[in-house]
């Protein structure tokens, strides 16, 4: 019997034989505890999945009291806060799996599902991803249940509503989706909800699969939702008219729709005067800018363009990568591929191994290429400024975009120099106001221009009714 049959069964009112369907809708695992138990004059069995279901629970909350029960009403006497009954071997099997403990009765059609689950949860603590200076420390961690805890302690309002959903025909991954109703734009909020009744998928493990499956523009480079793992930047997207979708086993959550100008705003901008934060945003975009370009332009300067540097700049550039065998396309490729392997090589690595890395193989290698004459000392100042600029974006997602592109911006520079450059910058200007987010323009208020939504944007306005932590 196939699983997809047994799922479909109906349970009947022999107990052997309920057992039997279970065991064969999970193909005999040996993980699925079956337990007699005999109450007054009846007889059961107890079903549970061995590593799903609290053990001590099962005997305390329901083994214990059904042997004491004398004959009562077996509903009655399960000690759980949660409790149903169900005639179908699918949905006792979904309820198996999601840490129920399921009680199946001589001459009875049904069965009595009892949640007992193992409660492994992680402390809350800060995400490592998204530090700040001062502000709230506290992050989304792997458990829906925790998460949305975490949203409904910050925002109190009766209109706050959550909508299920479960994707994943191997997984059954429960999805909430969280908004404000008299906030929200009914508009974005229908668009959202058709994206996600259309979706179909065999498995879903990440947010960030989700994403790929729902977004409108599936092959743009740029993250068409935000990823965070803040509770506090959660809410306050929430609080002005955005949607949030949950995971559950994952603690980044999505904020959509997003814009382009949303990744480069951090919760410190709320934690010091407006002009500071204003500043630091300018910086950050700045950043974006000098990770795209800057390799690119030393690559058409000197390629192309040598005229246009002051004479004693030009002769020092031309001194450092006299005696260097490769062209400064290749240079730039190289050191900008051997920064991405040190890059990874410190991530996978545990943390004191990786400082140590980061560190002393920057250094080593870096004075060890420009001694080989293989790289110019200005090719490895163009690349460390170049990596710091891409660093300085709040999010990874837009820091790994940057870079990306200025991979594409080297290429055009090597072919067309400087006009190469403005080809590029043109077309991802260009990209980035045809993009949607969820129906919503990406690029906004910038295109279309939006002057209402200018007081938040690349200058933090003084906010009279209180600032909130975009």
């Amino acid at each position: 019997m196939s699983q997809m049959e047994s799922n479909e069964r109906m349970l009947t009112d022999n107990l052997d034989q309920n057992v039997e369907l279970i065991q064969q809708a999970f193909f005999h695992t040996e993980d699925l505890v079956v337990e007699a138990v005999v109450f007054g004059h009846k007889k059961g069995k107890i079903l549970y999945i061995d590593s799903l279901a609290a053990k001590d629970k099962v005997m305390d909350y329901i083994i214990r009291p059904l042997k004491l029960s004398k004959g009562k009403n077996a509903l009655e006497t399960l000690q759980v806060s949660e409790d149903k009954q169900t005639v179908t071997v699918h949905t006792l099997v979904s309820e198996l799996l999601s840490g129920s403990c399921a009680l199946l009765i001589e001459g009875e059609e049904k069965a009595i599902l009892a949640s007992v689950p193992v409660e492994e949860k992680r402390a809350i603590k800060e995400p490592d991803s998204e530090h700040i200076i001062s502000g709230p420390h506290d992050g989304f961690g792997e458990s829906i249940d925790t998460n949305l805890m975490l949203l409904r302690k910050r925002i109190k309002a009766p209109s706050f509503k959550m909508k299920k959903y479960v994707f994943g025909h191997l997984t059954d991954t429960n999805v909430a989706l969280m908004y404000i109703d008299e906030v929200i734009d009914q508009k974005v909020l229908h668009h959202i909800e058709e994206k996600l009744n259309s979706v179909n998928l065999r498995k879903l493990q990440t947010s960030t699969g989700l994403l790929e499956v729902i977004q409108d523009n599936k092959h743009s480079p740029f993250p068409q939702a935000l990823s965070t793992e803040r509770p506090d930047r959660a809410a306050s997207y929430l609080l002005e008219g955005k949607a949030v979708l949950i995971v559950d086993g994952t603690p980044e959550v999505l904020v959509l729709p997003t814009t382009f100008f949303a990744f480069y705003q951090s919760v410190d901008d709320y934690s010091m005067q407006w002009i500071v934060g204003s500043f630091f945003r300018i910086i950050r975009l700045i950043s974006f800018l000098i990770a795209v370009t800057l390799p690119a332009m030393y690559i058409a300067i000197v390629s192309f363009h040598a005229e246009i540097l002051p004479l004693g700049l030009l002769y020092s550039i031309r001194t450092s990568i006299e005696y260097v065998p490769f062209p400064p396309i290749l240079e730039a490729l190289l050191m900008q591929v051997i920064l991405e392997i040190l890059k990874e090589a410190a991530i996978r690595l545990p943390s004191p191994i990786a400082q140590t890395i980061g560190i002393v193989g920057g250094l080593v290698i870096g004075t060890a290429v420009v001694e080989a004459g293989l790289v110019s000392n200005t090719m490895i100042v163009i690349i460390g400024l170049t990596a710091i600029a891409s660093f300085a974006a709040p999010f990874n997602q837009m820091a790994v975009i940057s870079r990306l592109l200025g991979f594409v911006s080297m290429i055009a520079a090597f072919l067309f120099g400087l006009f190469g450059i403005a080809i590029i910058l043109m077309a991802i200007i260009i990209h980035l106001c045809k993009l949607e987010s969820f129906g919503e323009p990406y690029f906004a208020p910038l295109a279309p221009l939006r002057t209402n939504e200018m007081g938040d944007f690349i200058l933090r306005k003084p906010n009279k009714n209180g600032a909130s932590p975009s």
